[in-house]
C-alpha cells in the first residue's frame, strides 16, 4: 500500500464521516436551512462580523453518543460560515479532562492544526475557521469523542467538502471520496446515533436497518472529479445491502471456565446520572448472571477491570472520572472508591506483590495501590516528554518486574522496570492505545489507533523490532468492490482499521486484536509476527481478553461498543497450534434477564458499550500459578503452566 492510501486509512478514520452531509444540488437558503434542521445540524447565516459570540458551541459530556455536544442541536456536528469561531467548553458536564485536537482540516487552512500539550478541565477553546471546508476535532484521551464542523462559503447554495484535506499525522492533500469514505459515513451515523446501534435478539433472528439523512451529497475523487449522490440514505442502504440480517446468537458447544465480566459502559440505570455497568456472564451456562451499577457512587463510564490473586475483588476504572472502584465479585457490594487521578483507563496487578496499577489516561503516571485497592502507595511517572504521556492500556510482566504503557499523547511506549525503578521509551505509531505482552515478557505489541498498525517491541534490549500493517490488504480508493486482496502475498486476506485491545494468548502463540472501524478480529502468529486470520466482529469492536476453555485451550472473549453482544472466539479448535481454523464459537447477548441479579434498574442502552473484558479466573502466565486451589482444580495442566514445566 502506498503512503497516500495508508494516510487516508490512518488519518481519515473520522475525516470523511461527514461526506454524507454535503449538498450537491443547489438549494435555496430556506431549503438549505430546513434540510440542515432535518439532519440535526444548524447553519448560521448572515454577516459573521455581526456575531457577538461563537457560531457554534460544543460542551463535553460523559453521556454516550454526542460526547462533544452541540448545544444548539444535541449532536456532534455544526455548520457555520467560514471566518466564524466555534467554542469548546470543558466543564461541569464532564467529570474528567479532555483535549480538543485537530484530526483533519482543509488543505492549507490557516492556523491549523490546533492542539493542547495537556488534557484539561475546566477550560474553553475558541477556534476560528478561516477557510471553508471540513474540520474534525477529537479528544486524544477518549478517541471516540468527535466534533465536526463544516465552515461554509455563503456565496454558494450548497455545502462542499472541497477536494482535499490535511491530517494531523502529516499526510497532506487527501481526496474526499473513496470506498473508505462511504464506510466512514456509515460508521459515523452508527457511532453517534444510538438508535442505529446493533440490537441482537436473544431468542430469534435480528434485523439491522440503520437510517441516514435523505440528502444529496458531493465529494471528490483522487483525480479531483466530483462524485454526486442524490440521496445518501438510499445510496448507503443499497451500497451496504441494508437492511441486513445480523449473525446468529448461540452458545458455544464447549463450556468455558468461571465467569466473563464485561464493562457495558453505555448502559443507563435509574439510580444514576452517569452511564455504565459491569456485567457478569456465567461461562458454563452463558447466561448474564449479574449487573453491577453501584448507584451509591454514581459509577461513571466503567471502562476496564482486573482482579486480585484470590479472584475475590473486581478492580473497576471510571474512565470519565477520577476513581478506581473495588467491589466484591460474588455479591457486587462496594468495598472501596479511591480517587487516583484523571481518566483512569486500565488496571492490572503485579504478580509478585498483588499491588494494583492504574493507568491515568488524563495525566502522565500510573497509580500504584495496595492489594484490595483501598490505598494509594505512589504515582509512577510515565514518559520523558514535557507533554503528558496519557498512558492507556498498559500490561504487566509475568514476574512482576516490568510494566509497558502505550502513551497516546507522546506517540511512544514506556518500559518501566520495578526494583531499579528505571524507564525507557520507544517510538510507536499515531495514538498508541493498547499493549499485550508475551508470557515470558520477552517482547510486546502496541496497537496504534490512528495508524492502524501494531508495533512489535523487544524488552531486552528495549527496541522496536517490527511493525505490522493491518491495512496491507485494503485499498481504500475504488468504489467498484475491488478493495480487499492478498496484497502482502501471505495467503490470507486480513484487515483491521483503528485497532484497540491486543492481548497475547496465555501460551504465547497468538495476538488477537479488536478493530473498531472495520469491525474485524485479526489474529497474529507470534512466531512470524504476521497476520494469520481475520474474523468478523460486531459494531464498534473494542475489547479482548483470554479465558480458559473447559478441557483445555482458550477462548478469546471480544466486546463491542455499539452492539449488545459478547463474541466467543475459539482460536485453535483442533489444537494443532495454528489459528487458520479459528472460528466464532458463540455470540452472547448482554441484556439482563429476569434471572439477572442487579443493584439498579436498567433504563436505556441495554447491554451496550462493551469495552473492558475480564475472564475469571485469570489464566495468564504468572497470575494463573497464584490462583486459589478451587480455581486451579478446574484447569488442565497445560493451562496451569502455559509455557510448560520449564
Amino acid at each position: 500500500m502506498n503512503n497516500h492510501s495508508r494516510g487516508i486509512v490512518a488519518g481519515v478514520a473520522f475525516s470523511l464521516l461527514l461526506t454524507g452531509l454535503i449538498f450537491a444540488a443547489p438549494l435555496s437558503m430556506t431549503q438549505s436551512f430546513t434540510a440542515l434542521q432535518n439532519i440535526g445540524l444548524t447553519r448560521m447565516f448572515g454577516n459573521a462580523e455581526a456575531q457577538t459570540g461563537p457560531a457554534a458551541t460544543f460542551n463535553t459530556t460523559d453521556q454516550p453518543g454526542p460526547w462533544f455536544n452541540n448545544t444548539a442541536t444535541g449532536g456532534s456536528l455544526a455548520v457555520v460560515e467560514y471566518g466564524d469561531t466555534v467554542r469548546f467548553v470543558v466543564g461541569s458536564s464532564t467529570n474528567t479532562v479532555h483535549t480538543v485536537t485537530s484530526l483533519l482540516w482543509p488543505t492549507g487552512a490557516a492556523d491549523m492544526p490546533t492542539d493542547q500539550p495537556n488534557a484539561f478541565n475546566p477550560g474553553t477553546v475558541d477556534i476560528t475557521l478561516s477557510d471553508p471546508g471540513l474540520y474534525v476535532f477529537v479528544c486524544k484521551v477518549h478517541p471516540f469523542m468527535l466534533a465536526a464542523v463544516i465552515a461554509d462559503d455563503p456565496s454558494t447554495s450548497e455545502l462542499d467538502l472541497g477536494e482535499t484535506v490535511d491530517l494531523v499525522n502529516g499526510i497532506d492533500e487527501l481526496p474526499t471520496a473513496s470506498d473508505l469514505a462511504l464506510r466512514l459515513v456509515r460508521a459515523f451515523f452508527v457511532i453517534t446515533t444510538p438508535s442505529n446501534w446493533q440490537v441482537f435478539n436473544p431468542t430469534g433472528t435480528s434485523t439491522w436497518d440503520p437510517s441516514y439523512p435523505a440528502a444529496p451529497v458531493l465529494a471528490y475523487d483522487a483525480d479531483g472529479n466530483p462524485v454526486s449522490i442524490p440521496n445518501l440514505d438510499s445510496f448507503l442502504q443499497g451500497y451496504f445491502n441494508e437492511p441486513v440480517t445480523l449473525p446468529a446468537v448461540f452458545n458455544p458447544s464447549t463450556q468455558g471456565v468461571g465467569e466473563v465480566w464485561v464493562d457495558t459502559q453505555y448502559e443507563l440505570t435509574e439510580g444514576k446520572t452517569k452511564p455504565g455497568t459491569a456485567t457478569a456472564v456465567d461461562a458454563e451456562t452463558w447466561k448474564v448472571e449479574r449487573k453491577v451499577a453501584l448507584p451509591e457512587i454514581n459509577l461513571n463510564n466503567p471502562h476496564n477491570m482486573w482482579t486480585d490473586k484470590d479472584q475475590k475483588y473486581i478492580y473497576q476504572t471510571q474512565w470519565f472520572d477520577k476513581y478506581l472502584t473495588t467491589f466484591d465479585r460474588t455479591t457486587g457490594k462496594l468495598r472501596a472508591n479511591v480517587e487516583v487521578g484523571e481518566a483512569p483507563a486500565h488496571v492490572m496487578t503485579r504478580v509478585d506483590t498483588d499491588f494494583v496499577h492504574v493507568s491515568l489516561n488524563g495525566g502522565d503516571s500510573v497509580a500504584e495501590l495496595k492489594p484490595k485497592g483501598e490505598k494509594i502507595i505512589r504515582q509512577i511517572p510515565i514518559g520523558t516528554s514535557t507533554n503528558q504521556a496519557q498512558p492507556h492500556a498498559h500490561w504487566m510482566g509475568h514476574d512482576g518486574q516490568t510494566m509497558v504503557t502505550p502513551n497516546s499523547n507522546t506517540l511512544d511506549s514506556t518500559l518501566y522496570r520495578f526494583g531499579v525503578e528505571t524507564q525507557t521509551d520507544v517510538a510507536t505509531g499515531t495514538l498508541p492505545i493498547a499493549t499485550g505482552m508475551m508470557p515470558d515478557s520477552s517482547k510486546y505489541y502496541v496497537s496504534n489507533f490512528l495508524s492502524s498498525t501494531i508495533t512489535v517491541v523487544s524488552t531486552n534490549p528495549h527496541i522496536v523490532i517490527g511493525e505490522i500493517n493491518l491495512l496491507a490488504d485494503y485499498d481504500p480508493i475504488p468504489l467498484d468492490g475491488t478493495n480487499f486482496a492478498d496484497n502482502d502475498d501471505n495467503g490470507v486476506i486480513a484487515v483491521g482499521a483503528l485497532p484497540i485491545q491486543t492481548p497475547v494468548s496465555p501460551n504465547g502463540k497468538y495476538v488477537v486484536t479488536a478493530n473498531t472501524l472495520t469491525n474485524t478480529i485479526t489474529i497474529i502468529d507470534t512466531d512470524t509476527d504476521t497476520l494469520e486470520k481475520m474474523l468478523p466482529c460486531d459494531a464498534g469492536c473494542h475489547g479482548v481478553n483470554f479465558g480458559a476453555k473447559q478441557g483445555g485451550g482458550y477462548y478469546a472473549y471480544v466486546s463491542s461498543k455499539f452492539a449488545n453482544t459478547l463474541i466467543v472466539v475459539d482460536i485453535d479448535p483442533n489444537n494443532d497450534g495454528e489459528a487458520d481454523d479459528a472460528a466464532i464459537a458463540g455470540r452472547i447477548v448482554l441484556d439482563a434477564t429476569e434471572d439477572t441479579t442487579a443493584d439498579d434498574v436498567i433504563t436505556g442502552y441495554s447491554g451496550m458499550g462493551g469495552q473492558g473484558v475480564l475472564p475469571i479466573p485469570l489464566v495468564y502466565n504468572g497470575w494463573v500459578q497464584n490462583l486459589p486451589q478451587p480455581w486451579k482444580a478446574q484447569l488442565t495442566n497445560d493451562q496451569l503452566e502455559p509455557l510448560g514445566d520449564d
